[in-house]
């Protein structure tokens, strides 16, 4: 860190489906925030995660209960001077991110663990964080954001 370039920590987690490992947990311990990018799979899901730390989240394909209809399906989460697209599913993309002044598009769904960069977007997925599902990683992401940038790291669990 240099200049007094602040890091704010950014948890990034998606795919849960009702099951919220504690090592999963453990990875986002530190974060100032975390985001959760659908199929949630029960509410108890997110409690957790805000005794960790404050949290927004979207609606995924599978969160069809009661409680989760007053979740968007999309949000804009500004962390800095940076703001973050939140969706479930890349597909469902409806802005033009660099156009629209986006520094990142966090997306779930695929539950593969995901980073590129495009016309200076960072398009980040983090895996899928609940059921193993085929022989897929079970993983989280973080992403640090600083005034110049952003970095980030897909965190597989030896779950």
């Amino acid at each position: 860190m240099s200049g007094g370039d602040s890091i704010k920590r950014v948890g990034v987690i998606s795919d849960t489906h009702g099951l919220l490992r504690e090592e999963a947990l453990d990875a986002l311990r530190d974060c100032d925030l975390i985001v959760h990018a659908g199929d949630i799979g029960t509410p108890q899901i997110l409690e957790r995660l805000r005794e960790v730390a404050p949290t927004h989240a979207v609606r995924g394909n599978n969160d069809r209960a009661e409680w989760a209809r007053a979740l968007p399906l999309t949000e804009v989460v500004t962390v800095g001077s940076h703001r973050l697209y939140l969706l479930h599913e890349i597909a469902h993309l409806d802005v033009d991110p660099a156009g629209d002044g986006f520094s990142a598009v966090i997306t779930g769904h695929s539950h593969k663990p995901h980073a590129e960069t495009r016309d200076g977007v960072l398009y980040l997925n983090p895996g899928s964080a609940g059921p193993r599902r085929f022989k897929l990683p079970i993983a989280v992401a973080r992403l640090y954001v600083r005034e110049r940038g952003l970095e980030h790291e897909i965190l597989e669990l030896k779950t």
